[in-house]
């Protein structure tokens, strides 16, 4: 257990007294980082049981968007209240809090008798997400050394993917043994068992989450120094413990009082901060481009186009695979070359693959009532979707987490992640509610082509508004 974790440090920093507890600051990240994996598989279990809602709540299209995307709205909610609460309870207590959710969650969407309840159900699931979205990361980034932060940060979305792509395969083993996702498993539609599995990683989290400490940035700002300083000399050495304690009580005492929003206005220069806007704006280009497409109708996507339902699920799970691979080298690369390089890349690459994705789309034929598109096509669109996957996770995926983790100064960090993470999650939501709509109204030639200038307008927002934080420490972060 964490707490029993013994004091073998490696030293990280040669010039200084500061010697990093590495296997304690690992044990802590790999306890945080479950956040994330609840984050993806919560995210990721709805891609495969369409149909089965479809069929057992009667759903238009319209009415597949709202029950796919409801807990995008319980997502905004409870990103935009974690940063708060978390200010005033504690970066674990509302971790702790949200991963009781999840169980409820599950335990309620997999037993849901309509589709009002199943809404109401992923919504709670959602506020739980949405936390965990939020605090995961500026949890890690509050207790790792700047020297790897991006890299120990950059795990939570490795932990995301790796949850997508466990209720991938949770899904596909599901329908495969059961014959399809609608036909019985011991006594209930194979869908209702794909919500109900997710229990046990959410169970897992809850008990991980009683063995690690609260944040110790947390702790100066409440007034609790002596607590923070034996957390600080478990992390760092009794040595550099102190000099850590006045340094984030420094950069807490240029305001003078306890984080709140009003903290994101400027009233020397009377508007809002611009680190603010550069924040929300990450947050809302992640998914401006259409990624959680790919995750939330991956099936759905591939078996209109011709794809069986078996062969669409293994598709989700090829994407989760290389999704994987793709952060691993994210890992590798992002305290190397930094943050917006990284991001720079992605734009450009993404903008490339998806307009390949719209132009295979635009070859689909119909024969005999089933849609299908030509080999090379269907060749050129399985390609160019996974490589959008791949830029994706390599760039946009990992770094914009790790960015609005370590971005703002102490003093609005809470506030300010609360903000960009409710419109993260707000413009998730439009994405995903909009996309059924889309592909019936406009078609997927349109829809990616949307997706594509996203991308395109990315890069554009990066090369001129992003700043580098590699390397810098948070009570240096300015707004």
């Amino acid at each position: 257990m964490v707490g029993m974790t013994h004091a073998a440090t490696d030293s990280l920093d040669a010039a200084g007294p500061e010697r990093v507890n590495m296997g304690f600051v690992l044990a802590i990240v790999a306890v945080a980082t479950i956040g994330g994996f609840m984050f993806g598989y919560d995210s990721g279990v709805i891609n495969g049981t369409q149909e089965g809602l479809e069929r057992a709540f009667q759903l238009t299209s319209f009415g597949t968007g709202v029950n796919v995307a409801a807990i995008l709205i319980g997502c905004a909610v409870g990103a935009y209240a974690a940063g708060r609460m978390a200010d005033v309870l504690g970066r674990r207590t509302v971790m702790i809090l949200a991963a009781v959710l999840f169980i409820l969650s599950a335990l309620v969407a997999g037993a849901a008798p309509s589709s009002a309840i199943f809404v109401v159900a992923r919504f709670v699931g959602g506020l739980g997400v949405g936390a965990a979205s939020v605090l995961a990361p500026v949890y890690i980034s509050e207790v790792t050394p700047a020297k790897i932060r991006g890299r120990l940060s950059s795990i939570q979305q490795i932990m995301i993917i790796t949850g997508l792509t466990a209720a991938f395969v949770v899904n596909w083993v599901l329908a495969k043994v059961a014959g399809g996702s609608t036909v019985d498993l011991f006594g209930h539609p194979a869908w209702r068992w794909m919500f109900w599995v997710q229990t046990i990683p959410a169970a897992v989290f809850l008990v991980s989450l009683l063995t690690i400490p609260e944040s110790p940035r947390f702790l100066v700002a409440r007034g609790r120094e002596d607590e923070a300083g034996r957390v600080l000399a478990r992390l760092m050495g009794e040595a550099a413990a102190p000099r850590k304690v006045a340094e984030i009580r420094d950069s807490l005492a240029r305001d003078h009082h306890q984080p709140k929003l009003a903290d994101l206005y400027d009233k020397s220069a009377r508007k809002i901060r611009p680190i603010v806007w550069v924040g929300i704006g990450l947050a809302v280009f992640q998914q401006l481009v259409g990624i959680n497409i790919i995750f939330y109708y991956g099936a759905v996507l591939w078996r209109s186009v011709g794809f069986t339902e078996n062969d669409a699920l293994q598709t989700n799970v090829l994407s989760g695979v290389l999704s994987i691979l793709a952060c691993f080298v994210a890992v590798g690369l992002i305290d190397r070359i930094g943050r917006k390089p990284l991001l720079l890349i992605g734009s450009a690459g993404m903008t490339i693959t998806l307009l390949l994705v719209a132009y295979a789309f635009s070859t689909a034929q119909v024969h005999d009532g089933q849609v299908g598109l030509p080999h090379s096509m269907g060749l050129l669109a399985l390609f160019s979707a996974n490589a959008y996957v791949v830029l994706f996770n390599l760039s946009w995926g990992p770094v914009m987490w790790v960015m609005l983790g370590e971005m703002f100064p102490n003093q609005i960090r809470g506030p300010g992640l609360a903000v960009a993470g409710g419109a993260q999650w707000l413009a998730n939501f439009l994405i995903t509610a909009s996309f059924p709509v889309m592909q019936s109204s406009l078609g997927l030639v349109v829809t990616y082509g949307f997706y594509a200038l996203s991308a395109l307008v990315s890069f554009v927002f990066v090369r001129k508004l992003v700043h580098e934080t590699r390397g810098r420490e948070l009570e240096d972060m300015v707004g």
